[in-house]
């Protein structure tokens, strides 16, 4: 499910589930935040995150995924990487759906291949993310392709990622890993100070009751289980805002 090896000074995590594109279940999202914030604490100076195959991830395992606990993991996980000391580096070796976009926002830097694409086709399914992501996305890939991908369903290939700054460098998993490496044999309390500036300064804590209840009726609402017959049912939902 989650693979762990140490590179020198470089920590590298791999998503271990190919057979289903790297989705994303509660239990490996557990692993995943203990398996940072062990390596965040004096055991590695720069971690990586990729996914095994083809995918870095397919986004969040849809069986499990219309429950509070499943939340709780996800947003545990990316928080722990946003919180850990050391810089995270997503690795992303191919398609970074939903959830799978929003683990590559909650690391510090991006480096893709030709094949990866990122989506957050919430309105498909009657779901919604986080205020915290749509900031994210909006600060880093601008509001324009925030508004595409959240208001369009629209997909980001490695290309218009980079050329909006979503992505940091286009390359495979051994270019991550050499960026990795020198950012490891710098100075680490440096790197401590401007990862923490750079969260607070540009995205304090979010606190507004009107977008937290709009949130939380997405999740409550008829519509999901709407998204969830007809993934079962193989059809297209039909969604009445309730």
């Amino acid at each position: 499910m989650l693979e762990t090896t140490m590179h020198g000074d470089v920590g590298l995590i791999v998503l271990d589930r190919p057979e289903k594109r790297n989705a994303l279940s509660g239990d490996l999202l557990q692993a995943l935040r203990d398996s940072v914030l062990e390596m965040g604490i004096g055991k590695a100076r720069c971690i990586v995150i990729t996914g095994k195959g083809s995918a870095f991830s397919g986004g969040a395992d849809l069986d499990g995924v219309y429950n509070d606990e499943f939340r709780s993991q996800l947003y545990g996980a990316l928080e722990a990487i946003r919180a850990v000391q050391v810089p995270v580096i997503a690795a992303v070796n191919g398609p970074a759906i939903g959830a799978g976009t929003q683990m590559a926002l909650a690391c510090d830097l991006r480096v893709a291949t030709d094949s990866a694409v990122f989506a957050v086709p919430t309105a498909r399914n009657g779901l919604a993310v986080d205020p915290w992501t749509v900031r994210r996305l909006s600060l880093l890939a601008g509001g324009g392709a925030a508004r595409e991908l959240l208001l369009g369903s629209g997909v980001l290939d490695v290309f218009r990622a980079h050329s909006r700054g979503l992505v940091d460098r286009i390359g495979d998993l051994s270019d991550a890993l050499s960026w990795a490496g020198e950012i490891a044999t710098l100075a680490p309390l440096t790197l401590a100070y401007s990862k923490l500036a750079l969260e607070t300064l540009f995205e304090p804590a979010a606190d507004d009751p009107d977008l937290e209840r709009l949130f939380e009726a997405c999740w409550d609402s008829d519509d999901v289980q709407e998204g969830i017959r007809a993934r079962v049912e193989k059809r297209l939902p039909q969604f009445t805002g309730r």
